[in-house]
C-alpha cells in the first residue's frame, strides 16, 4: 500500500516535470503544499470528478495561483478531465493547464486566481453564498446546501491588502465553512520575507474574530488531518490552519529559497529531486496503483448520489421550493419576468420623474426584490449615498443569514472580489455599491468579473463633477474612459430613470460583469416613443432628431450621455431656432452600441454628417472614433474642483451657449 508521501510524491513529480517542459511557472509551492493537498483531497474534500459542477460539492481555492500545477496535477490524479497529455502541454496556447488557473478553461477550477489575495476574496463570497442560501432553502431534516470552501494561500496573498480586507469581513459574519491553509514557508519571490513581512499573522486573524490551529507541521500527514478536524469542529467562525512547509520541498540545492519560487529546477536538479524523493520514474510517468490510490470518481459519485438522494426527498416535502432553488441555481430568471419588466419600463416612462439616477436605480430595486429573490445587495459602507438599500432589503449578519443585502464596510477591493465569488458559487445575482471614482479601488476585481464573465452588478453613484463641493478627491474624470477599456465589461450612463431601467434590465440579463454609473444629481424626464425606449437597449439612439428627418440628414449629431443629455436636448431646442438640423442622439452604453450591427449605426450616426459633437462630464478620449477628425468633444481631460456643482458645469464649458459656439464652429 502506498505511504501518504509517496502519494504526495506525485504531485511534486508531475509539477516539476511540467514546469520543466514548459521552461516556465512555479515548482515551489506545488512540491512544498503537496503533503497538505493529499490530506485535504483524500479524506475531506466533498467532490466529483465526472461532475465538476453538482452544487453541494466543496469548493478548492488556489488562491496562490502561481502554484498552478498542483491543482493540475490533483485534478489529474483524481479523475478529472484532464489527461496527462494536457499536464505536458503545461503554460501552452489553447492548452487546459494555463500559466495562472482559469475559469472555464479547466474543468474543476473554482475561479480564476492569480492576482494574489483574490482567490481568498472570492473564497468569502462563495462560503457566504452558501450561508444564506442555506438558510433561504434548507428546512428541518433537509440540508440540501452544506458544503466548504478551503483555500490555499501564502504570504503574498496575506500581504495584499484585499485579504486583510476580506478576512475582516468573513470573520465579522461568521463563516464557519471557511478553511483556509497558510503555506507560511517564509519565501516570496525576492527571498526571506523577514525583510518586509513580519506580521504575527495568527494573532491578526484571532483579531478578525477567526479562528486558529497554529504552528502545523505541513508536512506531517497526520498533524494535517488533525488540524482540518480543528477547524471543522468550529461551525462559527473561519478557520486559519497556519502550516510550516519548506517551498520546494524534495529539491536537495533549492529547497527553502526562493530560487525555487518561479523558475525551473533544471535538469539536473530534477534528476536529484528524483533520487532524494524516491522517485525512480520517467518524467509524466504515473505507475497503475498510483492512479488507483487517487481516484476519486467512485467515492464522488457515491457523494452526489447521496446528495441526488435528498434532494428527491427535498423537492416531495417542498416542491415550490426545490423549483425556486433550481431555477436559481441555474441562473435563469423567473417566467414573468420579460413581461413584468416591459410593464415597469412603461410604468416609469409614464411616471416622468424629474430624479437623480441614483434614485432611479433605487426605484428600479424596490421593483426588482419583489421579482427576483436571488438580488443578493450591499454597499461599500455608502448605502444611503448609492441608494442600493431597498424598504425590503433584509441584513445579513453572523446571526441572521436569511438576508439580502451585507453590509461591506470601507472595503470596495474586497465587496467586488466577494461579489465575483458570490456569482461564482451560483443562486444568486450580486450587485454592490460605491462612488465612481472609488472603482479604482476595486479595479482588478473588476478585471477578474469581466474575464470571467460573470453577472455582478457594479453600481457606481456620483458619476462626474455633478457631485460638487467634495472636490476633485471623489469627482471621477479618466473612470468611464477606464471601465470602457475592460473586454467582457459593460458600461452604462444613463441620462434618465426609463434610461436607468432599461440599463438594470440589461445588467440582469447579461452573461457578464456590468458597471452602471449613475447621478448624485436631479436629472430631468425625457419624452419617448415607444421606438425610442425599446432602442435604449441597444445602446445609443436617436432621442431627437431634426426637422424632416428621417428623409433630410440632420445638419449636426449631438452626443451626450447621464446628465448632459438634458444639456444636449436644450441646446437642440435653441439651434433649431436658429434653423438648424439637430439630432441628439443618447449614448448610455458605448460598448454595447459598438456591438450593433453596421446598418443600424449608420442609421444613428450616418457618415455623411462629418459635424459631430459629443458631450460628456468626463474623459474625451473614447468620444474622438465617433466624432471623427471634423467632429469635437466638449468634456474633461483635468481634475475638477471643490464648488457646487452648477458653478462647475459653468466654468468648465457644460452650457447651452458653449455647445452653440462648437456646433457654429463645426458648421463654418
Amino acid at each position: 500500500m502506498l505511504s501518504r508521501r509517496e502519494l504526495a510524491n506525485a504531485i511534486r513529480a508531475l509539477s516539476m516535470d511540467a514546469v520543466q517542459q514548459a521552461n516556465s511557472g512555479h515548482p515551489g509551492m506545488p512540491m512544498g503544499m503537496a503533503d497538505i493537498a493529499e490530506v485535504l483531497w483524500n479524506d475531506f474534500l466533498q467532490h466529483n470528478p465526472a461532475h465538476p459542477d453538482w452544487p453541494n460539492r466543496d469548493r478548492f481555492i488556489l488562491s496562490n495561483g502561481h502554484g498552478s500545477m498542483l491543482i493540475y496535477s490533483l485534478l489529474h490524479l483524481t479523475g478529472y478531465d484532464v489527461s496527462i497529455e494536457d499536464i505536458k502541454q503545461f503554460r501552452q496556447f489553447g492548452s487546459k493547464t494555463p500559466g495562472h488557473p482559469e475559469y472555464h478553461d479547466t474543468p474543476g477550477i473554482e475561479t480564476t486566481t492569480g492576482p494574489l489575495g483574490q482567490g481568498l476574496a472570492n473564497a468569502v463570497g462563495m462560503v457566504l453564498a452558501e450561508k444564506v442560501l442555506a438558510a433561504q432553502f434548507n428546512r428541518p431534516d433537509h440540508n440540501i446546501v452544506d458544503h466548504y470552501t478551503y483555500v490555499f494561500a501564502g504570504d503574498g496573498c496575506l500581504m495584499e491588502g484585499v485579504s486583510h480586507e476580506a478576512s475582516s469581513l468573513a470573520g465579522t459574519l461568521g463563516l464557519g465553512k471557511l478553511i483556509v491553509f497558510w503555506d507560511d514557508n517564509e519565501i516570496s519571490i525576492d527571498g526571506k520575507v523577514e525583510g518586509w513581512f513580519t506580521d504575527h499573522t495568527p494573532q491578526r486573524f484571532e483579531s478578525y474574530g477567526w479562528h486558529v490551529v497554529a504552528n502545523v507541521d505541513g508536512h506531517d500527514a497526520d498533524a494535517v488531518r488533525r488540524a482540518i478536524n480543528m477547524a471543522r469542529d468550529v461551525t462559527d467562525q473561519p478557520s486559519l490552519i497556519c502550516c510550516r512547509t519548506v517551498i520546494g520541498y524534495g529539491s536537495p540545492s533549492m529547497a527553502g529559497t526562493n530560487k525555487v519560487h518561479g523558475a525551473p529546477l533544471g535538469k539536473e536538479e530534477v534528476a536529484a529531486a528524483r533520487e532524494k524523493l524516491a522517485w525512480p520514474y520517467a518524467p509524466f510517468e504515473i505507475p497503475q496503483d498510483y492512479y488507483d490510490a487517487w481516484d476519486a470518481k467512485e467515492k464522488g459519485q457515491q457523494r452526489e448520489n447521496a446528495w441526488q438522494e435528498a434532494m428527491q426527498a427535498y423537492t416531495q416535502a417542498y416542491p415550490e421550493l426545490a423549483e425556486e432553488f433550481t431555477r436559481r441555481l441555474k441562473g435563469e430568471l423567473p417566467a414573468s419576468w420579460q413581461s413584468d419588466m416591459t410593464a415597469f419600463i412603461k410604468e416609469t416612462n409614464s411616471a416622468g420623474a424629474n430624479i437623480a439616477t441614483r434614485k432611479a436605480s433605487q426605484n428600479c430595486l424596490e421593483t426588482f426584490k419583489g421579482l427576483l429573490p436571488e438580488l443578493l445587495g450591499g454597499s461599500a459602507d455608502l448605502s444611503g449615498s448609492n441608494l442600493t438599500l431597498a424598504s425590503t432589503s433584509r441584513i445579513i449578519s453572523h446571526q441572521n443569514a436569511n438576508g439580502n443585502y451585507i453590509y461591506y464596510g470601507v472595503r470596495e477591493f474586497a465587496m467586488s472580489a466577494i461579489m465575483n465569488g458570490i456569482a461564482l458559487h451560483k443562486g444568486f445575482i450580486p450587485y454592490g455599491g460605491t462612488f465612481l471614482v472609488f472603482s479604482d479601488y476595486a479595479r482588478n476585481a473588476l478585471r477578474m468579473a469581466a474575464l470571467m464573465q460573470q453577472r455582478v452588478v457594479f453600481v457606481y453613484t456620483h458619476d462626474s463633477i455633478g457631485l460638487g463641493e467634495d472636490g476633485p478627491t471623489h469627482q471621477p474624470i479618466e473612470h468611464l474612459a477606464s471601465l470602457r477599456l475592460i473586454p467582457n465589461m459593460t458600461t452604462w450612463r444613463p441620462c434618465d430613470a426609463v434610461e436607468t431601467a432599461v440599463a438594470w434590465r440589461a445588467a440582469i440579463e447579461a452573461s457578464g460583469p456590468t458597471c452602471l454609473a449613475l447621478s448624485r444629481q436631479g436629472l430631468p424626464h425625457q419624452t419617448r416613443t415607444s421606438e425610442t425606449i425599446a432602442n435604449i437597449a441597444r445602446g445609443g439612439y436617436i432621442l431627437r432628431d431634426a426637422e424632416g428627418a428621417p428623409n433630410t440628414l440632420p445638419q449636426v449629431i449631438i452626443m451626450a450621455t447621464g446628465s448632459e443629455v438634458a444639456l444636449a436636448m436644450n441646446a437642440a431646442d435653441a439651434l433649431t431656432k436658429q434653423g438648424v438640423g439637430v439630432r441628439v442622439v443618447s449614448m448610455p452604453s458605448v460598448d454595447i452600441f459598438a456591438a450593433q450591427a453596421e446598418s443600424y449605426r449608420e442609421q444613428v450616426l450616418p457618415k455623411a454628417v462629418k459635424a459631430r459633437l459629443a458631450i460628456e462630464a468626463g474623459s474625451t478620449m473614447c468620444w474622438l472614433h465617433y466624432v471623427g477628425d471634423e467632429g469635437a468633444v466638449i468634456g474633461l481631460d483635468h481634475f475638477g474642483a471643490s464648488a457646487p456643482a452648477e458653478k462647475l458645469f459653468e466654468v468648465y464649458g457644460f452650457t447651452v451657449d458653449n455647445v452653440i459656439t462648437h456646433v457654429k464652429s463645426l458648421l463654418s
